[in-house]
């Protein structure tokens, strides 16, 4: 879907790997390994974020660290933008309804890293947890969207549900 609407292959994996999770961190030689592209053209889409006031940066020694920065006006947006077209917000929104007492979900693995893959892993953590339910919604999510859901449940009856 994003690939419609933006042309450039490396704009859209700069901007999965900084707005999926605003936390990531990374430097251009490490981009360069990870998305398997030049480092001009990688170099090229960094500062245009960063120009534009969606990347913050900082040297770490010789290495510049590149962050979304969480409190520019459009971050919200592109970041829903990023889970739409990965699906995670789906996937979240078919499996919760009707669970059980679901404390909270995190998300786990590659896409946590900021990077796109093809198996969405979460880790979901609650009680009373209706496990037949869930591995059928899972099946479900995973038709939608087009990706493999790998999930463990965390489950305790110590634990207290807060609303």
């Amino acid at each position: 879907m994003l690939s419609s609407l933006i042309t450039s292959e490396t704009r859209i994996k700069t901007a999965q790997k900084f707005f999926l999770n605003s936390s990531t961190r990374a430097h251009l030689r490490g981009l360069e390994s990870e998305f398997g592209e030049s480092s001009n053209a990688i170099r090229i889409e960094l500062n245009r974020f960063e120009d534009a006031g969606l990347l913050n940066s900082l040297w770490r020694g010789n290495k510049k660290i590149f962050q979304a920065n969480s409190k520019h006006p459009l971050y919200e947006d592109i970041h829903n933008i990023i889970l739409k077209e990965t699906g995670i917000d789906r996937v979240i929104q078919k499996v919760i309804h009707r669970l059980g007492n679901l404390i909270c979900v995190y998300l786990t693995g590659d896409f946590a890293r900021g990077k796109d893959s093809q198996v969405i892993e979460l880790i979901l953590v609650g009680k009373d947890i209706d496990r037949e339910y869930l591995a059928r919604k899972i099946v479900q999510s995973e038709e939608i969207v087009g990706r493999k859901v790998s999930y463990v449940v965390l489950e305790s009856p110590k634990l207290k549900v807060i609303y």
